[in-house]
């Protein structure tokens, strides 16, 4: 009796419900259902002479008011049944919170508990947008475009009044005149999104305090990226955009629709979601404002003269001194350098194995981000690139990685940030890569139990490296438990056989590593442990299958 499981994981009659899979070669897309998305407030625009209130106060740097007033707009009505309109700022003052989130002389550079509570209230902002409104309502795409300089040179006039009674542009009514909005935002200095990505996971390796703010930062866009994308599926779903795909519309597509070659641009990207903190990586994607990373000296090493403040005079003393000058500026502190641990025997610390990707919470964002470019190339192929290209470039980046890394990539956990469709490709990818020549490629790159039986299960790698056979057995487990959580194994004597028959495989060709040739770098101990390991996982689980199978036919 079988225990199979029908959660619509294959794509709409062309894909059996025993499968687990898109074939790239199909015009058809994998069903994915989408939940209703939250009911998210309407919006109205702030009344002008609140408006007015909230730029006077950015303008002469009063953040802190600036951001009570605009939480409190915002807020005012959530209790109300039903909700009321939420009164939101312009798309340029939801721009200026994302830059005062994360700017050094707000973060790193503070010089008060004031000015931190500047980078507090403006992410606290910025959440409540995202959890009030939403990415659509809230026009997330105009206020976090990317810019350049000369963008902002072109605009002409800033928003002044021109006389009695005049008034100004509608276009310029709620421009700031405002360095952080404009020529000092992170949406001007950064070349674009992906050189933000990159700069922040070389920080997770290279400048820990510049990525505990960047940290959060990169989360809050991710988080933006998710819901936005997903909204506009639903509403594809729905059919509520006729014509083109309401998914054009996302910000993750604005951000991937650059005038760049398509191949360099998709290795760029995939290079920013893998910086390593590496000299190379570090030029590739430098830091975003200059001078970043310098810290402030200690008050004690600032020796500052005070200048006596004579306004009839146009002296005003220290008051308009920029807060960054870079006489209170200490050097470069020396890049920490990101080094691959050497876990003892029997170390079992996450910290360990996570730190040449800058620690789990970079993983975690790593992850999503590449589950997001799946999500593009699956549904928007012709936007970015189809599917099979972009993880022949994720395996650029996987397969040398050192066993530890291999495994947190390709585990069962991991996968779990991506669609099972796009997470059994990304193992079938690995494997053709490492899989010995005798093994059958599979006539679709469907998933099902015969699939594995036939091409994955009974094969070792194509090289006597412990380290390859141990990548070949840790791709082969997350492949089957895949199969079993979504669709389900259905135990028999065939598959008893094919796994048997691939770990004897594996573990005997491994033994030759020692010996000539096939000896692969790192080959050892800690390596056949990673292998033996796994092959009892896969033995461990195909017993349970087996239990749970007898039990059910009783």
């Amino acid at each position: 009796m079988s225990s199979r499981k029908d959660p619509r994981l294959s794509e709409p009659s062309a894909r059996s419900s025993d499968s687990l899979g898109t074939d790239s070669s199909s015009s058809t897309r994998p069903s994915i259902h989408y939940d209703a998305p939250p009911a998210f407030r309407t919006v109205k625009l702030l009344p002008y002479e609140l408006c007015e209130q909230c730029i006077i106060y950015f303008e002469e740097g009063l953040y802190v008011p600036a951001l009570n007033l605009l939480i409190s707009l915002l807020t005012i009505g959530t209790t109300s049944t039903p909700p009321r309109p939420a009164f939101l700022a312009p798309a340029q003052q939801i721009a200026l919170a994302a830059t005062l989130a994360i700017h050094p002389s707000l973060t790193t550079r503070a010089q008060s508990e004031d000015a931190l509570q500047v980078s507090v209230l403006a992410i606290r902002y910025l959440r409540l947008v995202l959890h009030l409104v939403g990415p659509v309502n809230g026009k997330l795409q105009d206020a976090f475009a990317f810019s350049t300089v000369e963008t902002f040179s072109r605009r002409g006039a800033r928003r002044r009044t021109t006389g009695d009674g005049a008034s100004t542009p509608k276009d310029d009514m709620n421009t700031l005149d405002l360095k952080l909005a404009n020529t000092g935002s992170v949406w001007v200095n950064a070349q674009d999104f992906w050189h933000v990505v990159g700069w922040a996971f070389n920080c997770s390796l290279l400048h820990q305090r510049r990525w505990e703010r960047w940290c959060l930062w990169l989360q809050y866009m991710i988080d933006v990226l998710d819901q936005d994308w997903t909204l506009r599926a639903h509403m594809q779903e729905q059919g509520s955009d006729g014509g083109e795909d309401a998914r054009q519309g996302s910000i993750i597509v604005q951000y991937l629709s650059k005038n760049d070659t398509t191949a360099r641009q998709e290795r760029r990207i995939v290079r920013a979601i893998f910086a390593d903190g590496s000299q190379k990586s570090a030029a590739e994607f430098p830091e975003v404002w200059r001078n970043e990373t310098k810290e402030r000296k200690k008050e004690k090493d600032v020796k500052k003269v005070e200048t006596k403040l004579d306004i009839a005079a146009d002296n005003w003393g220290d008051y308009m001194n920029d807060a960054s000058s870079s006489s209170d500026l200490e050097d470069n502190p020396p890049p920490q350098s990101p080094s691959k641990p050497t876990p003892k025997s029997g170390s079992t610390d996450i910290s360990d194995i996570t730190a040449p990707f800058g620690g789990s919470e970079s993983l975690i964002l790593r992850l999503r981000l590449l589950s997001l470019l799946s999500s593009v190339c699956v549904f928007l192929p012709r936007t970015f690139t189809s599917l099979s290209t972009l993880y022949d470039v994720f395996l650029e980046h996987i397969r040398p990685l050192p066993l530890p890394q291999f495994f947190l990539i390709v585990s069962p956990s991991s996968m779990r940030h991506f669609h099972p469709a796009a997470a059994s490709c990304i193992m079938q990818v690995i494997l053709r890569s490492l899989l010995a020549s005798a093994a059958p490629l599979p006539r679709c790159d469907d998933v099902t139990q015969e699939t594995l039986e036939r091409c994955y299960l009974p094969y070792p790698a194509n090289t006597g490296s412990i380290s390859d056979n141990a990548k070949v057995s840790l791709c082969v487990e997350t492949l089957l438990r895949l199969l079993q959580k979504h669709i389900g194994l259905e135990w028999s004597e065939t598959l008893q056989d094919k796994v048997e028959k691939g770990i004897e495989a594996r573990e005997q060709k491994a033994k030759k590593a020692g010996k000539g040739k096939g000896k692969g770098k790192g080959d050892g101990e800690e390596e056949r442990v990673w292998l033996r390991g796994s092959a009892g996982r896969i033995s461990g689980l195909v017993k349970l299958v087996k239990i749970q199978q007898e039990a059910m036919e009783e």
